[in-house]
């Protein structure tokens, strides 16, 4: 009787609105539908890769766990990574934006070095780490959105200039845009452009500056597509995969297929034929085809629901956080979710035959580290801004 007389008279010495650990715990906690649909599309991404990967596991080392156990590797540095990223501050990205994106850039410059940058199917992006190969595109990915959301919040005075403001901006997004092209990975060009631009929009830029830029940028990527035999390709493959179904259209043919077996509910867990080597990286960029064959609509759907929950969560966070006046959180927000949600985007529509075939993988499910690695990270750190702003929320109740 005493302690509740104690814990009674305590609360009543609080001044009056202020409340106390247990009633400002709720607002404090992490984001819980942000942790849940990231935990369900890492269990689900484990599980598909290891019923997309066992046949062609088996038959390359012989071993039908080798990706399986690869991706887990990946996925443990990834939430490691994700949990560090959640206990640091936002303000410290802010400050290291600059810094990071040299450090990226340097990376991609060190890719290209003859000797060091590892050579897969004619493409140099991988550095040679021992345990596993990073891919310095996807660093460049978050480090070019912690960099912009902090050019925003610097020139925000500046952004209806077109020289002090989206200009120089764009000098940044077409030097890694050339550096990354020489590897090539058109498709990382893409998703970095989109979203920086996307950002710039939300930003506040000038309407007519915002326009010029992106048809600079479309013309520029049009022009990269005509004149590189490959690129264009892939484009005939995509407008008409069947005219050519055994060599341009191929992949997007056997995708197409898998799609068609799945119906409604799919042929079930494992059952997949598409898999067993005829639709070509299964378990990588196109493993949103595998899911489609053996979850079916149902399961593709969910997968879909999945990233819109990210992206909405995303979009509430920055909204919440410009409200109390924290536009670097705010912008850094925003430009995560559009990363997440482009890259999903892009690689759901290159595997349904509604985009050109492009090098990327579904975020937090597909097999690949470095893209596990840096959507961890990105989640984290909008786990983070979520978190400082719930408790800015209770300090100021």
């Amino acid at each position: 009787m005493n302690a509740v007389a104690g814990l009674i008279n305590l609360r009543a010495r609080l001044p009056l609105g202020m409340p106390g650990r247990i009633a400002g715990r709720s607002a404090s906690t992490w984001d819980p539908w942000l942790v849940g649909s990231i935990a369900i599309l890492l269990l689900l991404g484990a599980i598909m890769v290891h019923s997309a990967s066992v046949s062609i596991a088996e038959r390359v080392t012989g071993n039908s766990f080798h990706y399986l156990l690869r991706h887990l590797f990946s996925m443990a540095l990834g939430v490691t990574g994700m949990l560090v990223v959640m206990r640091t501050r936002v303000r410290l990205w802010e400050y290291l934006g600059p810094y990071l994106l040299l450090i990226g850039i340097a990376l991609l410059v060190v890719v290209l070095l003859p000797g060091i940058g590892v050579h897969v199917n004619g493409s140099s992006r991988w550095l040679p780490l021992g345990v596993f190969n990073l891919q310095p595109s996807e660093l460049v990915k978050l480090f070019m959105i912690v960099y912009a959301a902090g050019y925003l919040v610097r020139k925000q005075e500046e952004l209806r200039f077109f020289t002090q403001g989206i200009l120089m901006i764009s000098i940044v997004l077409a030097v890694i845009g050339m550096l990354l092209l020489q590897e090539p990975d058109l498709g990382s060009v893409v998703v970095i452009s989109l979203t920086v631009f996307a950002m710039l929009f939300l930003g506040g830029v000038h309407f007519w500056h915002f326009l010029a830029v992106v048809g600079a940028g479309l013309g520029g990527m049009a022009l990269l597509t005509f004149i590189s035999p490959y690129r264009m390709a892939r484009i005939t493959g995509f407008l008409d995969p069947w005219a050519d179904p055994f060599n341009t259209g191929f992949q997007l043919t056997q995708a197409l297929i898998a799609f068609g077996r799945g119906e409604w509910l799919g042929v079930g867990l494992g059952a997949s034929i598409q898999k067993m080597f005829y639709l070509p990286a299964a378990h990588t960029d196109f493993l949103f085809a595998v899911l489609a064959e053996e979850l079916g609509l149902l399961g593709v759907l969910a997968c879909m629901a999945l990233f819109t929950v990210i992206v909405w969560r995303a979009f509430q966070i920055a909204r919440s956080a410009e409200t109390q006046g924290q536009v670097y959180a705010a912008r850094l927000a925003q430009g995560i979710g559009l990363l997440l949600g482009m890259q999903a985007m892009i690689n759901m529509g290159v595997n349904m035959g509604a985009l050109p075939t492009k090098g990327l993988t579904l975020p937090f499910v597909s097999y690949g580290g470095s893209s596990m690695i840096v959507s961890c990270l990105a989640a984290g750190l909008l786990l983070r801004i979520g978190r400082e702003q719930g408790r800015q929320k209770v300090g100021a109740a």
